[in-house]
């Protein structure tokens, strides 16, 4: 585990430095679907990740967002996002990250996120904790939704928008308010170093939440579906906590899908 964590840290560096140095260069944009942005740094941020990858691991299964990689018949499989937070990243908002996580049979084991722009290092393994540039981090001890502070994210792509704005509204009227940073990584991250008490988002694939799931479960939170159900890395939703305050939003997102739906329906039909 230390020689699959190890490299996992050095190749988020590697990457992280390199997106640092475009992130000073004129953005070229493309579109994989209207308002879904890629840049020329999400490719080589992702082929210099896979590369590694594949000389280090050669059995290894890579699944990556730009479609770099392979499935191949592996138990062990990482789930690479080179660029979280692309459309900050080509609006010159200073708010992205990489990040790398190591599933072992369908398992979340290892996880690293890299935030170049504060040189804040995540990592995580099953069992061991979670760490902020190798400090012990944990979640936040706010126990009433009423003091917490919560995040969540509007991917371009997701469907369900509306559903998400009425969450939203609910929320912002009974916490401290919301933040909509860009990088469910970083989220997931900011959950588990207590800076965030609740995240949630309707619309995320695998690579999106791997490595901060673990970080928030090894940090002390719960992670979940928005039906208080077992987090499943491969579903469209998550919600993670610090626990203390999991059950209270729970409750709420049952009450704006009843209302929604006059007692029935659920998010993953929307």
């Amino acid at each position: 585990m230390e020689n699959y964590l190890g490299t996992a840290i050095d190749i988020a560096r590697e990457a992280g430095a390199l997106l640092a140095r475009l992130f000073q260069d004129p953005q070229v944009i493309s579109y994989k679907r209207p308002s879904d942005l890629v840049t020329e740094a999400d490719r080589r941020s992702e082929a210099l990740i896979v590369e590694r990858l594949h000389r280090h691991f050669p059995t290894h299964a890579v699944v990556a967002e730009e479609g770099g990689g392979q499935r191949i018949d592996s138990e062990y499989c990482w789930y690479v996002d080179p660029l979280d937070g692309t459309t900050n990243f080509a609006h010159s908002f200073p708010v992205f990250c990489v990040t790398l996580g190591l599933t072992y049979r369908g398992e979340v084991i290892a996880g690293v996120v890299y935030d170049p722009t504060r040189d804040e290092l995540f990592t995580a393994e099953r069992g061991a904790g979670a760490f902020l540039n190798n400090r012990r981090i944990h979640a936040s001890k706010t126990a009433s939704l009423s003091e917490s502070l919560l995040a969540t994210g509007f991917p371009p792509f997701a469907a369900n928008h509306d559903l998400n704005i009425q969450f939203y509204f609910r929320f912002t009227l009974l916490s401290h308010g919301i933040r909509r940073v860009g990088s469910a990584a970083l989220d997931l991250c900011t959950v588990a170093a207590g800076r965030f008490d609740g995240f949630w988002e309707l619309k995320l694939n695998p690579w999106d939440k791997a490595a901060g799931s673990l970080l928030v479960t090894e940090a002390g939170g719960r992670v979940t579906d928005l039906a208080g159900k077992p987090f499943d890395l491969r579903a469209d939703e998550i919600f993670a906590s610090n626990g203390l305050i999991h059950e209270q939003m729970l409750s709420v997102f049952a009450e704006v899908l009843a209302q929604k739906h006059g007692g029935q329906g659920s998010v993953k039909t929307l």
